[in-house]
């Protein structure tokens, strides 16, 4: 497993693996170990996938400053694991909120990214939320599933102002665009992947200047690619084109099925469309 340091001098740990030329993964949670994204729906027999793992998550090392934590700082880690890697710029994808941190990375260093990649993205770096209307218009697609009348009614308690983690059960089935074997593991792995300690930080006050993230990325260069699952709440498929439409050069892939985790709910188009995108340089092929 190779480490680095990152600027304060904790060592922080990625794991590589796959061919071809490298693409940084972010990992969501917040502040979930990176062995959630496994090898992307097989992307790694196009790229070699290098997943790091946030400070305090996974392999890497607990800061000695629990204020790096914040999503804004951690921009300094993605810059550090460039560096280590050799890489004059890279191209990188991120999913739900990692999306935040890949956002703020581009805006500081858009000379650095070769492009992006944002998997059912979290924007609070744009000012971009999920609303109640999303999250019910959501879940009013899943109606016929065993699980969703429990779900419903676990989602109208969350939005009344319950505690998520009471409900979480009744309600992680929306996430994914199956509910079988495969999604039941991978959800219940978040509970020994996830640092609460870590999570409660990468938010906090001061994170986020979605006004002048916004103005920085209205100039990036590089090409960027939304991908939304047709479930999805948060984004959903049009949330996602609101994001795509910040840059110059975005564009949006909605995944049919698929929510939260679209690698894991069609394997092979989340590989062909990610694939597709990296090698064209986000030019139809």
């Amino acid at each position: 497993m190779p480490t680095f340091r990152a600027y304060d001098g904790t060592v922080l740990a990625y794991h590589a693996e796959g061919e071809g030329e490298p693409l940084v993964c972010l990992p969501g949670g917040p502040m979930r170990a990176s062995a959630y994204l496994g090898d992307l729906g097989g992307l790694a027999a196009d790229r070699r996938l290098v997943r790091l793992d946030l400070r305090g998550t996974g392999d890497s090392a607990v800061p000695d400053d629990d204020a790096t934590y914040r999503c804004d700082r951690l921009v300094d880690d993605v810059e550090a694991l460039r560096e280590h890697c050799g890489l004059d710029r890279a191209d990188v994808l991120a999913h739900s909120a990692g999306a935040n941190l890949a956002l703020l990375y581009a805006a500081a260093c858009p000379g650095r990214v070769s492009s992006l990649v944002l998997v059912t993205p979290g924007a609070r770096a744009l000012g971009i939320t999920a609303t109640e209307e999303d999250w019910r218009g959501a879940v009013a697609l899943r109606r016929g599933e065993p699980w969703y009348e429990a779900g419903r009614a676990a989602w109208e308690a969350f939005l009344g102002g319950a505690e998520l983690d009471d409900l979480w059960p009744d309600i992680v089935p929306f996430m994914y665009g199956r509910w079988d074997a495969a999604a039941r593991k991978h959800a219940a792995d978040d509970a020994h992947q996830s640092d609460p300690h870590a999570r409660a930080g990468y938010y906090a006050e001061g994170a986020f200047d979605p006004g002048a993230t916004r103005e920085a990325l209205a100039a990036l260069e590089a090409p960027v690619l939304v991908i939304a699952g047709e479930y999805d709440g948060a984004p959903t498929p049009a949330r996602a084109g609101e994001i795509a439409a910040v840059f110059p050069h975005g564009t949006v892939a909605v995944r049919p099925g698929a929510g939260h985790y679209p690698w894991l709910d069609d394997p092979g188009a989340f590989r062909r469309t990610v694939a597709g995108f990296l090698e064209t340089g986000g030019r139809p092929p």
